[in-house]
């Protein structure tokens, strides 16, 4: 006997879509990740931060492009620093001693809003907090991005050519690879900081060559795996070279990998960088950074805190804002992640599905024909042994006693 239910299943099984498969039909791979990362709040909210802190920072006392950031007099007797300075929009400098005011408390006020003459404060010897942490902000920065770019460049460039080639190359550069890691980045770059102390940008370099070595082993392991797949079998019959290979078809399926370990490796730079100079090793006087600012006036913890303040401020949100732009980018450029779907979005969706009116459920063999294959599963499901020991329930009663 058959029987029939009503149903809202979809007529063609294969052709069935999710609700967030139809969200982002017909969309690229790089459309959807710049769908996915703006719409990750923490990584924009982080993103709108840092792009704002580096304006503030840039734009306020000037920057300082080349030279050695030591302090030079002219005819006059007036300092500045060696190099070619670019001057912002803030009056004050970094190196020169003003007249204390307010008692060296800081100025600003939320409400009403006001800058007042220090907004930062002052120190014992009049010198405006604001402009010090400005350029130590822009300290921070230089050698941020410089780690970040360096490293990029070395450790992909290693790391692809280790992991597609294989063989010689991938044992050579791995070698090479377990050299620098073993060497002490605090050391080398104490000894660094003490020889061009005044120069954030050769500091820069230098903790971007020796930082590159985790993120080379991440591109080595993507090359390994990602160079046996189909889509590359397919580029080498079709004749394409190693590099187009490597720069075309394998590198863009490894770039979320990159780019995450690359915010990872920024972030650290400025904690890096800090600590350095904390110690005295780092950026060295006259010149400025967040680290020294801090181990200059440890002293003055209890006394004078806003000098602790704005310095710790800034490092801090500098090396979140990284890490919570890392994090939306690992977001966006996985996979598996899946935009939240608004409850009207998913009634629209589910009302055009298709549907059937009914569909035949099978309760018993529609012909004489289909019996003996009906009990020959059914004497297998009760245990009655091999198919060829089968019998009929109709004689089942003559086995009793």
């Amino acid at each position: 006997m058959a029987t029939s239910l009503p149903t809202d299943a979809p007529q063609d099984r294969g052709s069935e879509q999710t609700i967030e498969q139809k969200a982002v039909a017909g969309m690229s791979q790089g459309a959807l990740v710049r769908r996915r990362f703006f719409r990750h709040k923490l990584a924009m909210t982080a993103l709108v931060i840092l792009v704002l802190v580096i304006l503030l920072a840039f734009t306020s006392v000037g920057t300082v492009i080349g030279g050695t950031g030591a302090l030079e007099a002219n005819a006059a007797g007036v300092l500045s620093i060696n190099g070619w300075r670019i001057p912002g929009w803030w009056p004050l400098n970094w190196w020169t001693a003003y007249p204390v005011v307010n008692g060296g408390q800081p100025t600003l006020s939320l409400w009403p809003l006001s800058f007042g003459e220090h907004p930062f404060g002052q120190d014992t010897l009049g010198k405006d907090v604001f402009a010090q942490v400005m350029r130590g902000t822009q300290q921070s920065i230089t050698v941020m991005f410089l780690v970040g770019l360096v490293s990029l460049v070395v450790g992909v460039s290693l790391g692809a050519v280790s992991g597609y080639f294989r063989g010689w190359s991938d044992s050579l550069i791995m070698r090479f690879t377990d050299v620098i890691i073993i060497i002490p980045i605090i050391v080398l770059g104490s000894i660094m900081g003490k020889l061009f102390g005044g120069n954030a940008f050769v500091f820069g370099l230098f903790l971007g060559i020796l930082s590159w070595t985790g993120l080379a082993r991440l591109v080595r392991g993507d090359f390994l795996s990602l160079r046996e797949r189909e889509f590359v079998d397919a580029a080498r019959v079709a004749g394409a070279s190693n590099a187009r290979i490597i720069f075309r078809h394998i590198l863009p399926n490894a770039v979320g990998v990159i780019i995450v370990n690359t915010t990872l490796l920024m972030s650290a730079a400025v904690l890096t960088e800090a600590a350095l100079s904390f110690l005295g090793f780092g950026i060295q006087y006259p010149d400025v950074s967040l680290g020294q600012i801090i181990s200059t006036y440890r002293e003055a913890f209890r006394t004078r805190p806003w000098l602790f303040w704005w310095p710790g401020l800034f490092i801090i949100l500098l090396a979140l804002c990284i890490n919570f732009i890392g994090d939306g980018l690992r977001d966006a450029f996985d996979p598996r992640q899946q935009a939240k779907v608004s409850r009207r979005k998913a009634s629209r969706a589910v009302a055009a599905i298709p549907s059937v009116q009914a569909v035949t459920m099978v309760e018993a063999p529609t012909s004489d024909s289909d019996v003996p294959y009906m009990d020959e599963f059914t004497d297998l499901g009760e245990g009655s042994g091999p198919p060829g020991r089968r019998r009929d329930r109709g004689d089942r009663s003559d086995d009793q006693p």
